[in-house]
């Protein structure tokens, strides 16, 4: 706290006018400072030309204009800040007072991209509060694309010449999908999915003995038991998180212990499959299809040529959690925490360094 015991609560994410008002609400001890827009021209420096297309405006904002030196200050001075992607990547460093930081994407995989990653300063995500339904649904749209041959469609048209027999619908009931990761999303998709008529496995990191499966799901394993699962599987949906246990956790071995023909769905990080391995699964059958909102170097530039140009590959720009109706409640969870914070009361949803989550 300053001086006059108000906590000083920088807000760097492009949150709406009512958002911020509701943050200033929270207590009469928070002092809200305004820094929306005004790091935007940093991140078109400092972050590659893929990110700044996807995640920042076209055109430069006024506030964009704001000197290097009061950008300095307004980190200087903040206890608590809240954030989205992208962000200062020296956040740390040139914030000396900052004691909580608040992403508000539910991924915390993106921090590792800055100095925030592994410091003394609590950070927090919105983990299990962000648009898991659109995203289940995007999953969902994903397993009916293959299961009735959309993907046989394109390639048609380009030849307008309809190969009939190569379509081969199949029933989706009684199908099985594994779900990688039965956080906020894969509890999503697992309900969807058994609500179809599928039956429905998953994992999580750790299982405690006896402990109940998620709503909608007949199995559930710890990830050492996930080769297990995907013998079983037609559809293999990835929506964990990315850690240093995680990345490249579809790779060879897990590709070859999978049901011929099954087809993967990835809506969490690319880098959690192994693309090459992917592709060859593809090359000899034994994967069936693949539909990736995600892929490996995504904030860096486009996705293989070789997954992009596969007739069998959906690639979508990480849109799944996109939507008319915003379902996401990070904002609800930031004002809740913020009240925490002041009562001296633990944050929910606090990263683990170690865990990587």
């Amino acid at each position: 706290m300053i001086a006059d015991g108000s906590v000083e609560v920088l807000i760097i994410a492009p949150i709406s006018d009512a958002a911020l008002h509701t943050v200033q609400a929270v207590d009469a001890a928070v002092r809200v400072v305004d820094g929306r827009q005004m790091f935007e021209a940093e991140y078109r420096r400092s972050w590659p030309p893929a990110t700044v297309r996807r995640y920042l405006p076209a055109k430069a904002g006024p506030r964009e204009a704001l000197p290097q030196a009061e950008r300095d200050r307004l980190l200087a001075t903040a206890e608590v800040a809240l954030g989205t992607f992208p962000f200062p990547k020296d956040l740390r460093s040139r914030a000396a007072r900052l004691r909580w930081f608040h992403q508000l994407p539910a991924g915390a995989s993106n921090l590792r991209h800055g100095d925030l990653w592994g410091s003394d300063v609590t950070v927090t995500t919105s983990r299990g509060l962000g648009n898991t339904l659109p995203m289940a649904e995007y999953v969902l749209a994903a397993i009916l694309h293959f299961v009735k041959g959309f993907h046989r469609a394109a390639p048609d048209r380009t030849r307008h010449e309809f190969e009939h027999r190569a379509y081969r619908p199949r029933l989706l009931r009684g199908k099985t999908v594994c779900v990688v990761g039965l956080g906020g999303i894969g509890r999503d998709v697992a309900r969807l999915c058994e609500a179809v008529g599928m039956r429905v496995v998953g994992t999580r990191r750790r299982v405690a003995a006896g402990e109940p499966a998620p709503e909608g799901v007949s199995r559930l394993e710890s990830s050492d038991r996930l080769h297990a699962l995907l013998g079983e599987s037609d559809f293999v949906a990835v929506c964990c998180q990315l850690t240093a246990e995680t990345e490249g956790l579809i790779n060879r071995a897990a590709i070859a212990a999978m049901k011929p023909g099954a087809v993967v769905i990835n809506v969490a990080r690319g880098e959690i499959i192994d693309e090459t391995a992917l592709q060859e699964g593809l090359a000899n059958g034994q994967i069936g299809g693949a539909a990736l909102d995600v892929y490996r170097g995504e904030f860096e530039g486009d996705p293989d040529r070789g997954l992009w140009d596969d007739p069998r590959v959906l690639i979508t720009p990480h849109v799944s959690g996109e939507t008319d109706v915003n379902l996401h409640r990070g904002m609800d969870l930031f004002c809740d925490n913020l009240r925490r914070y002041l009562n001296g009361q633990p944050l929910e949803n606090v990263v683990g360094w170690g865990r990587g989550y």
